[in-house]
């Protein structure tokens, strides 16, 4: 299975990698979460934009990921826009989503962008080719709030985003269950060995499910999301006590 290297991380190896989400709403209160984040232990800084209040300024946003650039140095940053209806704080309209998509890649700030499957094929490859001409790594991500699907479907929608091009698909699901959270394991466990060719990440949200999020690297999920501050999903830890397990996993 090939690895996605971005800056100098190697995702695909190794123990999963820490992405933290950053919610500030505008310019000053995402310059001093980055600050705040800049001592603690993680991977990758993802910008959840959906929280940022003046998302239909392109300028305004650029000016924000300058920002956060000019504080985080040469970490990845992952530039996400999560959608009203995946669980986000905004809606936007499609064809606002893909041009706020397309602006970040053009900005020369991020390094990745996370891209809805459920966006419409077309877009999806066209936004997939384009990111990839600015050498920008695409995490392409499903989320249900509500439900888990049968393992087929969950092997079906990250095949799906393979075929689409993405360099790491990504679900998150929640569930019902003890059993969901095994579905969501399993899923992962057929998906990394008989068909991706690519990290793929998965996990299962809230309490339930938090094992998901600590067991990647014997499932064949590639990376975890953590809290510095407050979670951006159910079932979130910190990100100190989630490199503590981490590490004892891999050494074990």
């Amino acid at each position: 299975m090939k690895t996605v290297t971005v800056r100098n991380l190697v995702i695909g190896e190794g123990a999963p990698k820490i992405i933290v989400s950053l919610m500030g709403i505008d310019i000053a209160t995402v310059k001093s979460e980055a600050l705040a984040y800049r001592e603690a232990d993680f991977d990758i800084l993802e910008w959840r934009v959906d929280h940022f209040s003046d998302v239909s300024s392109t300028d305004a946003v650029l000016e924000a990921a300058r920002a956060i650039r000019d504080v985080i140095a040469d970490k990845p940053l992952l530039f996400t826009f999560r959608s009203a209806k995946e669980g986000g704080e905004q809606a936007l309209s499609v064809e606002n989503y893909i041009a706020l998509n397309r602006a970040a890649v053009d900005s020369g700030l991020v390094d990745m962008i996370d891209l809805e499957l459920f966006t419409g094929d077309e877009l999806v490859k066209a936004t997939v080719e384009h990111a990839h001409a600015k050498n920008v790594s695409v995490i392409m991500s499903n989320h249900d709030f509500h439900k888990t699907p049968a393992a087929e479907e969950i092997i079906q929608r990250l095949r799906k985003m393979q075929e689409l091009g993405a360099d790491i698909p990504k679900i998150a699901l929640m569930p019902q269950n003890k059993t969901d959270v095994l579905t969501l394991l399993g899923a992962t466990l057929e998906m990394q060995e008989r068909y991706a060719d690519r990290p793929i990440i998965t996990m299962s949200m809230a309490k339930t499910g938090v094992i998901s999020r600590l067991s990647g690297e014997v499932f064949g999920s590639a990376a975890t999301f953590g809290a510095v501050k407050k979670a951006s999903a159910p079932g979130q830890i910190s990100v100190a006590d989630l490199r503590t397990v981490l590490t004892i996993l891999h050494q074990a």
